[in-house]
């Protein structure tokens, strides 16, 4: 186990008509296992992108991402996809869970799409541990915004990644479930790295390190004591 993540000369251009539109440029980044890291800027200075591009679900134009030594920049589809299987959670703002699954299907998903029974086993206790083993027959439909980012979370982790990742985990929800979803952030930090987009400035402040991004670069790096890590 381990969740070391470099990004070397990463860039993303996208094509608006006929002209290219440059969204990250040249990023250079690296995060140690169990850091967590916040990554701010203003709305189109490319964090999301820099978060999706770590998390493989999307290509760069140039650059790559190794993570625990393997350049997923450089895999084949179907490798990537098993890669990130076992390596990499990610949680969306928008939790994109199943709304024809219940809470524990949905965070069943992964272990089963991985056919580890082991790790399918697992999706009750997640549940419990993030406070949802009573709506674990409910489907999203019939939950909170915080309960739905709860399930997401614990989707994120039942394969056990190294590597969480969290684009604005926190952004739909009221401050006190976008606090306890930030717990359940850090506790995570026992077993992966964490990487988390935030527009939330006092929750940047959490991070041990905060990573400003504007236009398409790390303007400049906050480096802050820190927090114990979960044993």
């Amino acid at each position: 186990m381990s969740g070391r993540i470099e990004v070397r000369g990463l860039g993303r251009d996208y094509r608006d008509g006929k002209q290219a539109l440059t969204v990250l440029d040249g990023v250079d980044l690296s995060i140690e296992p169990h850091e967590f890291v916040a990554i701010t800027g203003p709305s189109g200075s490319g964090k999301s992108t820099l978060l999706g591009l770590m998390a493989g679900l999307d290509r760069p134009t140039r650059g790559e991402v190794v993570i625990d030594g393997t350049t997923i920049t450089a895999l084949s589809e179907d490798a990537l996809s098993a890669f990130r299987g076992r390596r990499i959670g990610f949680v969306f703002q928008t939790f994109q869970l199943i709304p024809t699954l219940t809470a524990l299907e949905n965070v069943r998903v992964p272990a089963e799409l991985l056919g580890d029974a082991a790790l399918v086993r697992r999706a009750s206790e997640l549940l419990e541990r993030v406070g949802l083993a009573d709506r674990a027959r409910h489907y999203p439909s019939q939950l909170s915004g915080g309960e739905m980012q709860r399930v997401a979370l614990a989707r994120a982790t039942i394969t056990r990644p190294t590597v969480l990742l969290a684009d604005e985990p926190t952004g739909n929800l009221d401050a006190a479930a976008g606090e306890r979803v930030l717990e359940l952030l850090l506790e995570t930090r026992a077993e992966s790295t964490l990487v988390m987009v935030t527009h939330n400035t006092e929750l940047a402040a959490r991070a041990g390190r905060e990573i400003c991004m504007r236009h398409g670069r790390i303007e400049r790096v906050i480096e802050r004591r820190p927090e114990h890590v979960p044993a």
